[in-house]
């Protein structure tokens, strides 16, 4: 499945903390592990099925190293919530200003530890894709899950 691009996405509403939670990073390997815990605490305290809530750290951990990795952002902003009573969303912010829309691809080979976190992303989720961000004038990375 490819990434989807909108012209108008349907990005996390930023100011409802009953059904969005927030956490703004710096683009550091350790900040990959803060947010794997704020938003697994999170998806918890929603009472969430347990391997959705795997699935949403998965994936949200997935889309936050590659900010880290692959953009020259000093922060990350990772959002959690849902856009409907079925439909879980998570986007990661970076401030990749080049107007490239396009994820970094490669083929991992068997023993290669890199390599596969938009394999994951793309056979987990029910969609994802990039968009520009409202928020930091950077990409939005996004991925939905069904409950």
């Amino acid at each position: 499945m490819s990434p989807h691009l909108t012209s108008a996405p349907q990005l996390l509403d930023a100011a409802d903390p009953d059904r969005t939670h927030w956490l703004e990073l710096p683009a550091h390997r350790a900040s990959i592990r803060v947010a794997r815990r704020s938003v697994g605490t999170r998806l918890t305290g929603w009472q969430l099925p347990v391997e959705l809530c795997a699935d949403a750290v998965l994936l949200l951990s997935e889309l936050a190293t590659n900010a880290f990795r692959h953009t020259l952002s000093a922060r990350i902003l990772c959002g959690v919530g849902f856009l409907s009573d079925v439909c879980l969303r998570l986007e990661v912010h970076d401030h990749d200003y080049s107007g490239r829309h396009e994820l970094p691809r490669r083929e991992a080979g068997p023993d290669d530890e890199c390599g596969r976190g938009l394999l994951l992303v793309e056979q987990l989720a029910v969609a994802w894709g990039v968009d520009r961000s409202r928020l930091t004038g950077g990409n939005a990375v996004w991925a939905n899950l069904t409950a």
